[in-house]
């Protein structure tokens, strides 16, 4: 092939040439992948190739090396170590450093993400020993676009989040420390070099621990980067701030000497920046201290519990905020009214802090900010009274709720008239302190005095602007949940209010010419106000059902007059929508749902043939199949034969990894509520499970619910599990040797518990099926003390694991109750982990429970 014609071609905007140039690249990598690599390692070494295809060849490298799945990955990377010979990987690397040298920069930084992939293989195993070095070379002596070029790749290296390379970087801190500091110094004259040294550091600091416990190196380390703070080029200042931001975060402990000399004032210096990104950075390192002084807060107190050691804590926000909160005051008046919603501009960041610091400090903030909500409320402009009502929603979060309780009592009027203002931001804002209030503080709102007129205003509010919804709707959702009573309670403070506000969102979510984002969010409301009504809104309930039912009926034709991508959408949005209204109203009528079940089934059914692949309406409809077969039990079987066919279908779409979870789930639920009537669909069931199971292009997720779902399906049917039994032991016997090795991953370990979790569900399902048959059970007894030895001796565990196996030991006892295994309880192991989990104060007290129960047993 022409290597060239062909990375060009990666960037054409013709799709079919594009896609046809990858596949090209894919087979040669697939065919020869040492030719591929030196192939292309020379494009991009190649001074006289146009700077596109260069890009291209560094683009393709990277993804040689690229992979989202774990596993995936660690495959890829094998092959590097595996199928490239000696001279080939000699040649590649050289070729790759030989690039950071060029003039072309877009070449450079590709070769420096190429470096970056091949490090994070050879680093980690002692390999290509020669590149940090090399890179400290090129900062100290190389022209500045190598320098810069050097210093990406070791900011690449950096952030990579390979745990064996990050694990190994460490004994390669002096070489990184020494680069990045040469380039981030003052005397650096030319700024991009500065700040590519800047970012690269940022992103090291986390393996430079060393050389930062060392006190005249950590000195120099910050004089630099505080230094860079003044530079007056935006961008490095900006960076410095990110910079100053991990070292809190990072090295909390070691920072009092420095806020007291320079970060106190550096920081307020920096939040008054004309430049937004500088201001946004040092509002952000005031985010990073109040996180980490409430984490710290946290620590100490279950230490002191414990008696065990107190970290550190300075109290720097505290200190502090006399003069770091009057600024966030004034920067919360600098709004963007052309801000979207996603837009994190000064004043969001600003309020942001003001949340954090409330939390951090308490109620020694309380008068400043009532002393600016005061002065700004009537404030002619906008901005300010903006700021004003923000600032009193941002501490309702943090101050003793005494101390809150007659301000709220006597600004929630003056908020609620606040929904009047003529300007939609101010009014937004309201709404969004009126649902902080309600989320953190609900008990300062009267229910006679206070919930008409404030629903009233949200409502009003819901209705004059889309603007709104989202604020509105927040804080409906959390006067509804706060306000819900006890589960199950005859009457809450809702119920007189209950009917209107049921009237009022279909009315918002009635007519095609509903703003669509309005509409959703109304039904979000409906949700929740279902979801927590009292028993005496039932009936209310009900009726809503017949509407939520019609109104999907009518979706079902709109299907054929659907003309574009947008049509689909929205019609997908409102069927998701409205059957998630129908999934909560099934959920709290329960088994009072039964009249209207057949009407539901029908409904259900046409949406799932009518709606196309790759829908996400399915996943709504699987999640309400799912309620209804709860709330119908042994009546939901005659649906069955309408029904299977669509789940059948979902458990084999590999393709849709979403629905196919759902689709494992809900047989979990059918098999519950149909007991011993699922039993003629439990062959089909179970081939579709084991299919999946033994699918290696299925993600590790689905696993651990595939094994639980063989314990529901288990208890299902009872003795009749004894056709699937030898199988399903072998899965898990197989499953149980999966472990984690010292180096894996955060998900891996993950995993492996939750794999755990899923072999002891399905063996306690098919011990408590094959209980009336216990002789069966005795071969896969040394099977089960197997992997509970495996479990006990792990310190991995979580307390779902523990309750699990708990479960398990006192089910197997229960089976046997003659003692004929007497010998395996006898076991110190098992005596020693009943006795952990039973008397863990941290656990539930079901976790407890099933442990003394095991114990008895």
């Amino acid at each position: 092939m022409d290597v060239s014609q062909v990375l060009e071609s990666t960037f054409s905007p013709d799709a079919s040439a594009r896609q046809n140039a990858e596949q090209q690249l894919s087979q040669a990598a697939e065919l020869n992948f040492s030719t591929y690599l030196i192939t292309l390692a020379q494009e991009l070494a190649n001074e006289k190739a146009q700077p596109g295809v260069r890009q291209a060849a560094g683009i393709a490298l990277k993804n040689a090396f690229s992979a989202r799945e774990y596993t995936r990955l660690r495959e890829i990377q094998s092959r590097w170590l595996q199928s490239v010979d000696v001279n080939t990987k000699s040649s590649v690397r050289e070729l790759a450093l030989q690039t950071l040298a060029s003039k072309d920069t877009r070449a450079g930084q590709a070769a420096a993400q190429f470096i970056s992939s091949i490090a994070a293989i050879d680093i980690p195993r002692n390999q290509w020993q020669e590149l940090m070095p090399a890179l400290v070379e090129n900062v100290g002596d190389g022209a500045d676009h190598l320098k810069q070029a050097s210093l990406q790749t070791i900011g690449y290296i950096c952030e990579a989040e390979d745990q064996d390379l990050r694990d190994s970087l460490v004994q390669h801190s002096n070489a990184i420390l020494t680069a990045v500091v040469q380039g981030a110094r003052k005397e650096e004259s030319n700024k991009d070099v500065r700040l590519a040294a800047i970012n690269s550091l940022s992103d090291s600091l986390e393996f430079v621990r060393t050389n930062f416990d060392n006190e005249g190196e950590r000195n120099y380390i910050m004089q630099v980067i505080c230094e860079a703070t003044q530079s007056g080029d935006n961008r490095i200042e900006a960076s410095s701030y990110g910079c100053l931001n991990r070292i809190m975060g990072l090295y909390y402990d070691k920072m009092k000497f420095y806020m007291e000399k320079a970060l106190f004032g550096l920081t307020i210096m920096g939040m008054k920046n004309q430049e937004e990104d500088v201001a946004k950075l040092a509002i952000e390192f005031w985010c990073t201290v109040c996180e980490e002084e409430i984490a710290i807060e946290d620590d100490n107190a279950m230490a002191a519990a414990e008696g065990s050691e107190l970290r550190p804590f300075f109290k720097f926000a505290r200190i502090a905020f006399r003069e770091v909160v009057p600024v966030l005051l004034h920067l919360l008046a600098q709004q963007d009214e052309d801000a979207s919603d996603e837009d994190y501009n000064i004043s969001r960041a600003a309020y942001q802090c003001l949340q954090l610091y409330a939390q951090t400090v308490g109620g020694e903030l309380v008068q400043t900010v009532l002393s600016f909500v005061e002065v700004n409320l009537r404030h002619a402009d906008w901005h300010f009274r903006d700021a004003a009502v923000s600032a009193f929603g941002a501490i309702m979060e943090g101050p003793d709720e005494k101390m809150l309780q007659p301000l709220i009592k006597q600004g929630l009027p003056v908020l609620i008239g606040m929904m009047d203002d003529p300007v939609v931001q101010v009014k937004d804002s309201a709404a969004f302190a009126l649902g902080r209030i309600c989320e953190n503080v609900s008990e300062s709102i009267d229910p006679q005095e206070h919930l008409r007129p404030l629903i009233g205003a949200l409502f009003g509010g819901l209705s004059s602007s889309p603007k709104m919804a989202g604020s509105c709707c927040w804080a409906l959702m959390n006067l509804a949940e706060r306000f819900s009573g006890d589960p199950g309670c005859q009457e809450n403070p809702m119920s007189p209010h209950f009917q209107e506000s049921i009237q009022r969102l279909l009315a918002v979510t009635e007519g095609s010419e509903a703003d669509n984002q309005l509409r959703m969010a109304a039904y979000e409301v409906l949700n929740a106000f279902v979801m927590n009504a009292a028993n005496d809104s039932l009936p209310t309930v009900a009726k809503l059902s017949e509407v939520i039912l019609e109104r999907l009926e009518k979706t079902i034709p709109m299907q054929h007059q659907i003309v574009s991508v947008e049509d689909r959408i929205m019609l997908e949005e409102i069927q998701t929508s409205l059957t998630s209204v129908l999934l909560a109203i099934v959920q709290r009528l329960e088994g009072e749902i039964k009249p209207a079940a057949d009407r539901i089934m029908n409904v259900l059914l046409q949406i799932l043939s009518s709606v196309g692949s790759k829908s996400s309406v399915p996943d709504t409809v699987f999640a309400a199949v799912g309620a209804l077969a709860n709330a119908l039990e042994e009546d939901f079987a005659k649906y069955m034969n309408s029904f299977s066919p669509f789940l059948y279908n979902a458990l084999g779409n590999r393709e849709e990894p979403g629905l196919c979870a759902m689709a494992i789930g809900l047989v979990s639920d059918i098999t519950r509520a149909l007991g011993q009537l699922s039993q003629p669909y439990c062959d089909t069931f179970m081939n579709y499970l084991l299919q999946n199971l033994s699918d290696k292009s299925i993600s590790n997720q689905f696993r651990p619910a595939i094994l639980q779902t063989f314990g529901d399906i288990a208890q299902a049917i009872g003795s009749h599990f004894e056709t699937y039994l030898s199988v399903v032991a072998q899965v898990l016997q197989s499953a149980a040797n999966v472990t984690m090795g010292e180096n894996a991953a955060f998900e891996m370990f993950d995993y492996v518990i939750s794999l755990r979790e899923g072999i002891m569900d399905a063996w306690s399902g098919a011990i408590l099926a094959m209980k009336t048959k216990p002789q069966i059970l005795m071969q896969y007894v040394e099977s089960v003390f197997s992997i509970l030895s495996v479990i006990a001796q792990d310190p991995n565990r979580s307390e779902a694991l523990l309750r699990s196996a708990m479960g398990v030991i006192g089910d197997l006892a229960d089976s046997f109750p003659n003692g004929e295994y007497a010998n395996y309880y006898r076991a110190e192991w098992i005596t020693q982990m009943i006795k952990e989990t039973k008397s863990n104060r941290e656990f539930q007290g079901r976790t407890i429970e099933t442990a003394r129960w095991a114990r008895e047993q």
